[in-house]
């Protein structure tokens, strides 16, 4: 294209970081009323999107799975007026609606332990569609198991398809063959104190015969999602189960919990195997735990686990079949150097996930988000500050074991941004690219941009593990108020432990108590 009075070429725009995104709500399942209390098995506890972005799963504590699917999502035949319309559904920002739901795990006791197994849903994890069928992994404390959903027509019988004006006729042979069995009290359909061929003597025919007599249809009407345990992996793990995720073989996942990380066969659930051991001979050495693991999205023999001690491990399952020796290790040697009692509890990371393209790995620990170059283990390429403002009052959230809380992180589909929980109900969403200094604060509201200050209730005690128990042996206090720099109070109770990021389009799901909200930019 020509310019202007030179005629020369105009130079293309010089590439700069992303625009900041403007979020807006788009849509909330399951909100409460105005002091409505929530039971304690509706609140959520796993979220996940499947690869396509067109199906959404959450998980309670309750142990069960709900699935949302896109809407406008169906099966085209490839015909011109489909694509179109599917072109133009694509131009739209991403609607879910709900589809089914169905109870995964139930509460369990174990004998042999005296233990009692909660059902609640701790992961999620979608696996390979087939034959218009999806398929998912899903995980309390102890056992794994293979769902299958796939849509089922219901069949029914249609409305008695006699003729009408000959319904009379129908309905006097109908009711002459009851009254005769009534009468003559046959037994298993045969009268034993008359001839066979006399039954038919008693029979009332209408006149000129028997009329047109067609028989009932079955009609299929309209299908409805079934699901389907498919197989159960059980007895696995002595500890409870932290992560499960699939490896980009479609055949294989992973499995982990404290001490140990189990590969499984999906289509076999009577055995695994132990690919990576950290318990110590003697439980008394024990210095940290697993706290996540995930698959590379691409290299099927690749795999990172994060621990308590703050560090992340890349293994290759090439190099032997008990991966006690790692290929890297992602540790921040640019940590504040000054330690105190609470510095190795919350650099404990609680959750890890490779980015779409498995160039980089984003980890979460207590106060901070930070995105790692699987090529470059001497340092986090980019630090996000989540709750310095707590710094002040590690105290307090270690009396009442907030410091504790696990929350997820997620990256959008295209990498360029980064998001994560906090208190109160809110979210943080920063930009990662170079030179972009985006960092939005959102509340998991229909008005996610309001300021707001919150109270403080009570709250029951979180369910320990091994990993808490290294640290901190026994609880010690209820909840208390807080304040952050800007005098806001902010709520240890209503915390946002949960989100997913649609693997495509910039759209956050996120769980607040029993409500699933969305928003889109």
């Amino acid at each position: 294209m020509n310019g202007g009075a030179g005629g020369g070429e105009v130079a293309p725009a010089s590439v700069g970081p992303p625009l900041p995104l403007e979020w807006k709500f788009s849509q909330v399942f399951g909100e409460r009323t105005a002091g409505e209390e929530v039971q304690e098995v509706d609140i959520i506890s796993a979220i996940e999107f499947d690869k396509s972005g067109d199906h959404l799963a959450t998980g309670d504590r309750g142990g069960r799975v709900v699935l949302f699917e896109r809407i406008g999502v169906k099966e085209y035949d490839g015909s011109r007026r489909d694509l179109e319309r599917a072109d133009h559904h694509i131009n739209q920002h991403p609607e879910f609606r709900y589809k089914t739901e169905f109870q995964s795990h139930v509460p369990e006791f174990d004998y042999l332990k005296s233990l009692e197994i909660e059902e609640k849903i701790n992961k999620i994890r979608w696996c390979q569609p087939a034959n218009g069928a999806l398929f998912l992994l899903s995980t309390n404390d102890k056992t794994i198991k293979y769902w299958k959903v796939r849509e089922k027509k219901v069949k029914k019988i249609s409305e008695m398809n006699v003729e009408s004006s000959k319904a009379a006729g129908n309905g006097s042979l109908t009711s002459s063959s009851i009254s005769y069995s009534s009468k003559q009290g046959l037994s298993n359909g045969i009268n034993h104190d008359r001839p066979y061929n006399s039954l038919s003597n008693d029979l009332s025919f209408p006149p000129g015969g028997i009329p047109s007599l067609r028989l009932p249809v079955v009609t299929s009407g309209e299908s409805s999602p079934v699901a389907r345990c498919r197989r159960v992996y059980a007895h696995a793990h002595d500890y409870h189960i932290n992560s499960i995720s699939n490896n980009s073989d479609g055949e294989t996942f992973i499995s982990a919990d404290d001490l140990r990380i189990n590969l499984w066969n999906l289509e076999i659930s009577h055995q695994s195997f132990n690919i990576v051991d950290v318990k110590p001979t003697n439980m008394e050495d024990l210095t940290e735990v697993i706290t996540s693991a995930e698959f590379h999205p691409t290299q099927c023999n690749t795999l990172a686990f994060s621990s308590s001690k703050g560090y992340i491990r890349l293994i290759d399952l090439r190099q032997s079949a008990l991966c006690d020796s790692h290929a890297k290790r992602f540790e921040d040697l640019e940590a504040p150097g000054s330690r105190s009692f609470f510095t190795e509890i919350i650099a404990s990371v609680s959750d890890i996930k490779f980015s779409r393209d498995g160039r980089h790995i984003l980890s979460r620990d207590y106060m901070t988000l930070k995105l790692w170059d699987i090529n470059m283990d001497s340092g986090p390429v980019a630090t996000f500050q989540v709750h310095e403002y707590l710094r002040p009052k590690l105290c307090d959230l270690y009396e009442n074991d907030s410091i504790f809380d696990k929350f997820e992180c997620c990256l959008s589909g295209d990498g360029l941004r980064v998001a994560t929980g906090s208190y109160s109900n809110l979210f943080r969403v920063f930009g990662c690219a170079p030179g972009n200094t985006e960092a939005a604060t959102l509340e998991a509201s229909k008005n996610p941009l309001r300021q707001t200050a919150f109270s403080l209730t009570p709250s029951r005690p979180p369910t320990r593990s091994l990993g808490n128990s290294i640290t901190h042996a026994v609880r010690r206090g209820e909840s208390s108020s807080g304040v952050d720099a800007n005098g806001n109070s902010f709520d240890f109770n209503a915390k946002l432990l949960y989100l997913g990021w649609h693997p495509s389009e910039n759209l956050i799901a996120c769980a607040a108590a029993n409500s699933l909200y969305m928003y889109y930019a």
